[in-house]
């Protein structure tokens, strides 16, 4: 059966994914590498990039496809539009060929409402999360385009699809991700390149301690009381989306944990009885 789903779709692929140091991006590389994908590994963090390859690798004995295992990782700041323009000529010779890219890398800091806002952290969530992201996206759907093939895969949010109070510039820069998105998809469907988004609700991974700049009791206590999604749930989307027979392009998909139902609606205590 065509639907079915089959990693072995992704054997041999190369997969590049921003943001993989940590959290969702790290989970992510490892699902691809036990499906036999080649890997192109991008973060600030040279030493956390270094952890996930290793991880990656031995991800990649297991999943024994045969295929893949290719895994190069380059430090890349997603503010830095040269250093951006220039990742092409830092990817080696056999893994220019780039059949997936997972923009992934975005973050968040503070609660501040409209007023107290910190302008340098604006730039910075503007910067990462919106411009990075279109500019290494304008790079790949060039090289796409002149193959007639690619995927992007872009992870927006929640906060995407739902503003909500304390979040204006996260929420806004995660509304323009996914205008991007729909326009890219509209663009591009005269071509043989798939574009997904993948939209979490509330996830637990060093994002929320970002968020929070550093204080992880602050952090953990948005999930008290609720069983949130974790780093390895919204790998798996990404990775099923990928693995989709080619003339199949799942374009949005929003996930949340069991007890959540919008931004800001979730139970917290047992489930089965309502709030």
């Amino acid at each position: 059966m065509a639907g079915v789903f089959n990693p072995s779709r992704l054997a041999g692929k190369t997969v590049l994914i921003t943001g993989a140091s940590g959290g969702i991006g790290a989970a992510t590389a490892i699902l691809f590498a036990r499906a036999g994908s080649n890997l192109i590994l991008t973060a600030r963090r040279q030493a956390q990039l270094d952890e996930v390859a290793a991880a990656a690798t031995q991800a990649h004995r297991e999943g024994g496809t045969g295929k893949g295992g290719k895994f190069v990782t380059l430090t890349l700041d997603m503010q830095d539009r040269t250093a951006i323009k220039g990742l092409l000529d830092r990817i080696p010779d056999d893994l220019k060929k780039v059949d997936v890219l997972v923009n992934n890398a975005g973050l968040v800091y503070g609660k501040e409402v409209v007023g107290e806002i910190n302008e340098d952290e604006v730039d910075t969530m503007f910067n990462t999360n919106v411009l990075g992201l279109i500019t290494l996206t304008q790079l790949f759907v060039r090289e796409f385009k002149a193959r007639n093939s690619g995927h992007v895969i872009n992870l927006g949010s929640i906060a995407g699809k739902e503003p909500y109070a304390g979040g204006s510039i996260y929420t806004a820069t995660k509304h323009a991700v996914d205008a991007f998105n729909g326009s890219l998809l509209r663009e591009l469907v005269g071509w043989n390149i798939r574009v997904s988004q993948i939209c979490p609700g509330m996830v637990e991974t060093e994002f929320s301690v970002t968020r929070f700049r550093g204080d992880r009791d602050a952090a953990t206590a948005v999930y008290d009381g609720l069983q949130p999604l974790v780093a390895a749930d919204i790998a798996e989307e990404i990775v099923w989306a990928a693995s989709r027979p080619e003339h199949v392009n799942v374009a949005d998909v929003l996930v949340f944990p069991t007890a959540q139902a919008s931004a800001t609606i979730n139970h917290r205590g047992p489930l089965g009885q309502q709030k």
